[in-house]
């Protein structure tokens, strides 16, 4: 085929059906919609768990719906003391760049074969997408191939934005795909990269054709009215304070409404009637909770883009947001779809407001469709992504790829 010259290499921390959120799931996503168009591999660890990173898998060449997939060691688990003894001092001490480096590879996955791999075979691929800016791969991956390198930084506000080494590091690659504009324009503040060849695409979501709320009701016994929680449940997500705000809200104003927790236990949840976690969900399962739901409650502090807002949006759920999450507060301003909160008053009053208003929140879900469908649709994502090799290729003076499909 006449794009089989413009091998891509997809660069992740982990991959496999296995990991079903974050930036891994997002990475896989792309993986399997740019298939479509160029050959696509991936390169990836042995790790499951994001914070062991054990070897589980087997290092070597798989094939995961139809790409070729090569997995590397992991030379070390993470030890969890001396990561943070390492995290805590490059944060708030003075240091020099090795410190940082060191956080890197602590932080893990600490991968050198892989990137051993990269620098062997640069000459098989014609273009590196990386995802992930903060670890280990990514930084090493395009230090190795800057020529080559398309980066996803998938950043969020915290301190690991603010590390030295990655000021330069944002001005290596060819071209960067942001998921937000937040997320550009933070990158663009810390490091200075405004002359990098940037473009703000995000990522689509695979929305099943039928969906059905009375199906989940009967499946999982829940006849109340409720709001949804999708994702890992653990603190950098904002749980604790959602379990707070919501039990005060339930106090309050003795409400009979749950609330319905979707995604893997990584903290004690609190034992409340109205908390009601079902783990890990089927896909199918999980639409029909978002169609059955009122609303959706996303209380992350950071994202660089929130995957289960744009499910709910394209189903055509309003949302709830954590607006001390920039990226958030922009997706809910962008969209009029969601509305956002600060402190437990505004929390309360947002949910009070859609919870009694039927009309608004028809009103917004149909705004968050439409949004999603001008912006997030896979045929978007797709356009964008080889919108940037093909512009990649001119400059390489180098035909640019056919947008037919490949058989």
């Amino acid at each position: 085929m006449e794009n089989s010259r413009l091998k891509v290499a997809i660069v992740v921390q982990r991959y496999g059906l296995e990991v079903s959120g974050g930036a891994e799931y997002h990475a896989r996503l792309i993986a399997e919609h740019l298939n479509k168009y160029l050959p696509v591999e991936v390169l990836t660890t042995c790790a499951i768990d994001y914070l062991t990173w054990a070897n589980e898998y087997p290092k070597g060449k798989t094939v995961i719906n139809d790409i070729p997939v090569h997995r590397f060691r992991v030379r070390r688990k993470r030890d969890p003391f001396r990561f943070g003894m390492i995290q805590e001092f490059v944060f708030n001490h003075p240091h020099r760049e090795k410190d940082e480096l060191n956080f890197l590879k602590e932080e893990g996955p600490y991968s050198p074969a892989l990137i051993r791999y990269i620098k062997k075979k640069r000459k098989d691929y014609r273009f590196f997408i990386f995802f992930s800016y903060r670890y280990y791969h990514s930084y090493h991956g395009v230090n190795t191939v800057p020529e080559k390198s398309i980066l996803v930084p998938t950043a969020e506000k915290d301190p690991v934005i603010g590390l030295k080494i990655f000021k330069p590091f944002f001005n290596l690659p060819r071209s960067i795909i942001y998921n937000s504009y937040e997320e550009r324009e933070m990158i663009n503040k810390t490091s200075g990269n405004e002359d990098i060849p940037g473009e703000v695409v995000g990522v689509g979501a695979e929305i099943p054709d039928e969906i059905s709320p009375t199906s989940f009701r009967k499946k999982y016994n829940i006849g109340k009215r409720f709001i949804l929680y999708l994702g890992r449940i653990d603190e950098n997500k904002g749980c604790p304070e959602l379990f707070r705000f919501f039990e005060q809200y339930i106090r309050e104003y003795k409400e009979d409404l749950l609330l319905v927790l979707i995604g893997k236990e990584v903290l004690d949840i609190p034992d409340h009637p109205n908390i009601v976690h079902l783990g890990f969900l089927p896909e199918e399962d999980k639409f029909n909770a978002l169609a059955a739901s009122e609303l959706l409650v996303m209380p992350s502090y950071y994202e660089s883009l929130s995957m289960v807002l744009l499910e709910a949006f394209a189903v055509g759920k309003p949302a709830l947001v954590n607006g001390a999450c920039d990226v958030l507060r922009g997706q809910a301003k962008r969209s009029n779809a969601a509305l956002y909160y600060r402190n437990y008053e505004e929390f309360a009053e947002a949910l009070n407001l859609l919870l009694s208003d039927k009309k608004l929140r028809e009103r917004m879900g149909k705004n968050g469709r439409s949004y999603f469908e001008e912006n997030y649709r896979w045929e978007v994502i797709e356009g964008k992504y080889l919108k940037i090799i093909n512009r990649l290729l001119t400059e390489d003076g180098e035909p640019p790829l056919t947008l037919s499909k490949r058989d």
